[in-house]
């Protein structure tokens, strides 16, 4: 049966390309270098990214995507300790710790995605020393699979916090759930963790202290020094610092999850990409929940912890703390970027006149019944992908607003601003809820499709009823 054809696009508008120019992005920049290096030395993000960088396995390609990922559920496991242990009465301990449990778990589903094809990892054979613990590894426990005679030595991590947590009475509960959780998850990997979980396949282990360094990265955690005056000792700090940072090695995870999704764009590994693409939208959504954990903090620490630290916008910019972050700037950058690559994904050059070709060529990939056969085998994923994450960003920066709102109080999100100044006065934060879509072609692509089907359903003889 042949494919039906599509009704003729409509004239292009001889003002088209004024428009297309005019609906260009522009991209975010630092607003204030000064606040931006007093931000990264409280997070001593100088620090973190020698970390980051420091290589232990060269023939790993993609351990500079793994292990800052590693390294924020490592920082979440301090995060579940420096929660449990709050003196404070007031504090919200119990959801502090149910919302700690639950981002734990998020982190190792997006780790596990992250790990699925992984074969270069440096793993410890379970088998390898038949059975005999050695004498440097008191962690080490041996293990005897239900149904089989094989003996294997399973080896935990001796700097991960999480065995600890299970062996502390106050967080027992939610190291087991996230225990259960990296078993859990990492079924579809050839390796797990090694912090603690069942390991019921007896898979080899993730040399994981070799690879997160979980001594060198709980040094860096904040100094909590008492007020000179009061001798007040602002626990908020701990629980900001510790959010942050989390923030930034998840931030660091998708700069390198962005480099790899173009290189596979590029080489037209189609598949590939879309599996990419799905898990950054993750990690935008994974973003979006380390941020609401500021709705936990005390009003009046953090208020207080607030003014010390000078976490205030500039007069002309009421969001611009918002920006303070350059790994946050170069992601969102890189992932509105994205758009360009909308062309080469469908095989076609973009029109200098503002003409329909990219429209044209999404709606016939779209319309094709072997859409998902040959080359254009994860064509569609990947644009639907594109569109997943242009959502998850828009809901990103949405929600920031909101929350904003919710921690410091109206007058810092300042809500209605926008809609009563010009496009060039507005701050960064206040232009992405004004921006066009970031896939116009796809957009108009779609309606157009759905168009051509509500008047093809009306033409058709069979009646339908409508859903």
């Amino acid at each position: 049966m042949a494919t039906p054809k599509l009704s003729p696009v409509p004239p292009v508008r001889t003002d088209d390309k004024q428009c297309a120019a005019a609906a260009s992005v522009a991209p975010l920049r630092v607003q204030d270098d000064t606040a931006v290096e007093a931000y990264e030395q409280y997070l001593l993000l100088p620090e973190m990214e020698k970390l980051w960088k420091d290589r232990c396995c060269p023939e790993w390609t993609d351990e500079g995507l793994v292990k800052p990922a590693l390294q924020a559920l490592e920082i979440t496991f301090r995060f579940v300790s420096v929660a449990l242990s709050d003196p404070r009465g007031y504090s919200s301990r119990r959801e502090l710790a149910r919302r700690l449990e639950a981002l734990a778990a998020r982190e190792v589903e997006v780790v596990a995605a992250l790990c699925e094809d992984e074969r270069c990892a440096p793993l410890a054979e379970l088998s390898a020393s038949e059975g005999v613990l050695p004498r440097e590894r008191s962690s080490s426990e041996v293990w005897q699979l239900p149904g089989s005679t094989t003996t294997m030595v399973f080896h935990v991590s001796e700097g991960s916090l999480l065995p600890r947590l299970a062996a502390w009475d106050k967080s027992e509960t939610v190291a087991a759930k996230i225990m259960y959780a990296i078993e859990s998850q990492m079924q579809g990997c050839v390796f797990t963790l090694g912090l603690g979980e069942p390991n019921l396949s007896g898979k080899p282990v993730l040399e994981y202290d070799r690879v997160v360094k979980p001594h060198e990265l709980h040094a860096l955690k904040a100094k909590v020094a008492p007020e000179p005056k009061t001798g007040y000792r602002n626990r908020e700090n701990e629980s900001l610092f510790t959010i942050l940072q989390i923030l930034e090695s998840w931030l660091c995870a998708a700069s390198q999850l962005l480099i790899r999704l173009n290189n596979r764009i590029e080489a037209r590994n189609w598949e590939a990409a879309a599996s990419d693409c799905w898990i950054l939208e993750r990690i935008w959504k994974l973003l979006a929940d380390v941020e609401d954990l500021h709705l936990l903090m005390d009003p009046d620490d953090f208020l207080r912890l607030k003014s010390q630290l000078a976490i205030r916008a500039a007069p002309s910019s009421n969001a611009s703390f918002c920006f303070r972050s350059r790994a946050l700037l170069h992601v969102a950058n890189a992932t509105r970027d994205l758009k360009k690559r909308v062309p080469w994904v469908l095989g076609v050059e973009v029109d200098p006149n503002g003409g329909p070709r990219v429209q044209e060529a999404a709606m016939k990939l779209y319309h094709s019944r072997r859409r998902g056969e040959g080359e254009e085998s994860g064509k569609v994923e990947l644009l639907q992908a594109f569109q997943a994450v242009e959502s998850a960003v828009r809901r990103f920066f949405f929600a920031y607003r909101q929350l904003v709102t919710a921690v410091m109080g109206t007058a810092e999100a300042s809500a209605n601003r926008a809609l009563f100044v010009p496009m060039e006065e507005m701050n960064p934060l206040e232009q992405m809820f004004l921006e066009p879509a970031y896939f116009p072609s796809l957009d108009a692509a779609k309606t157009f499709l759905a168009d051509y089907w509500v008047r093809r359903l009306i033409n058709s003889p069979v009646s339908s009823r409508p859903i």
